[in-house]
């Protein structure tokens, strides 16, 4: 399974939007030295206690979703799913450290893309409501998972039904829910920031919600960046699967950034915004101004 994970339609040098704004490329990226050959520095027998682990708690998800999401409320669904969340980090090694502003609510993540952890690293914060390609939906069990996740489906190519998801998400921001995209629309080493596509950020526009910006960082836990997570290039989710398993220790860093007001604003110019807030975190101008963390709840 390859550049097919959830979000804003992971995909190849395409728009993740009909509407995109900006070029999109068309060249497929190559994965970058040491990304694929990350040696293991964990013991086969951590190893395989790790993929126990995470067989069992997929299966808790699957049981959940099928036995329990039916007879709840959604607000009993998001902490259900955040806690499934910070427990799916939890075996796979990975720590989350949130810095920044506070989360307001309601209102449009928008966040830089690395892994198909990000997924979940976001959800330790907020259980959110994510944007994904359509062909997500097909899938065995992941695609019915995501559908039981609040994940909201954009068909590629049809202006007629990104009209329709601007509404839903709309409607889930007007009910005090966070939804969360992409806009990078496909997913990097975590190295830098690749353009955003603005139209994303039409349905918190329309809806007068704000935007706020999340920078993701993967990072050892001594603060040096890791393509260990990466989910990039030519990878798989089995080959990145591989490399976080075997590392013993991974610190995912989630920095809320100041809401921005979407009141009179244009789409270009606040995606403009959010990506140098992202940028300056992502690549600092100065490691002693990146902000003290905590540990996500």
């Amino acid at each position: 399974m390859r550049r097919s994970g959830l979000g804003s339609g992971l995909q190849r040098g395409r728009s993740a939007h009909p509407d995109a704004d900006g070029p999109a490329g068309r060249q497929i990226r190559k994965t970058l030295h040491g990304t694929r050959r990350l040696k293991p520095t964990t013991s086969s027998l951590q190893q395989g206690w790790r993929y126990t682990r995470l067989v069992l708690h997929l299966l808790q998800g699957v049981l959940t979703a099928a036995l329990v999401f039916p007879w709840v409320s959604l607000d009993r669904r998001g902490r259900l799913r955040q806690r499934w969340s910070t427990g799916l980090l939890a075996l796979l090694g990975i720590v989350p450290r949130v810095s920044g502003a506070e989360l307001a609510r309601p209102a449009l993540l928008i966040a830089n893309h690395v892994s198909w952890v990000d997924i979940f690293a976001i959800n330790t914060l907020s259980p959110s409501a994510f944007v994904s390609k359509a062909d997500v939906r097909q899938w065995p069990i992941i695609g019915w998972l995501a559908a039981m996740n609040e994940t909201v489906f954009l068909q590629r190519g049809s202006r007629g039904h990104a009209r329709i998801i601007n509404a839903e998400i709309a409607t889930r921001m007007a009910a005090g829910r966070h939804v969360a995209v992409f806009p990078e629309g496909t997913t990097t080493d975590g190295s830098h920031v690749q353009h955003f596509h603005a139209a994303l950020l039409q349905p918190a526009i329309a809806a007068g919600q704000p935007v706020q910006a999340l920078a993701v960082c993967y990072r050892t836990p001594d603060g040096e960046f890791t393509r260990a997570a990466a989910y990039d290039g030519d990878l798989s989710v089995l080959d990145s699967l591989k490399a976080i398993i075997a590392t013993p220790r991974i610190e995912v860093h989630l920095t809320v950034l100041p809401a921005i007001a979407t009141t009179d604003a244009k789409r270009r110019d606040i995606a403009a915004q959010a990506h140098a807030a992202i940028s300056a975190v992502v690549n600092p101008p100065d490691a002693a101004d990146i902000a003290p963390v905590r540990e996500a709840a």
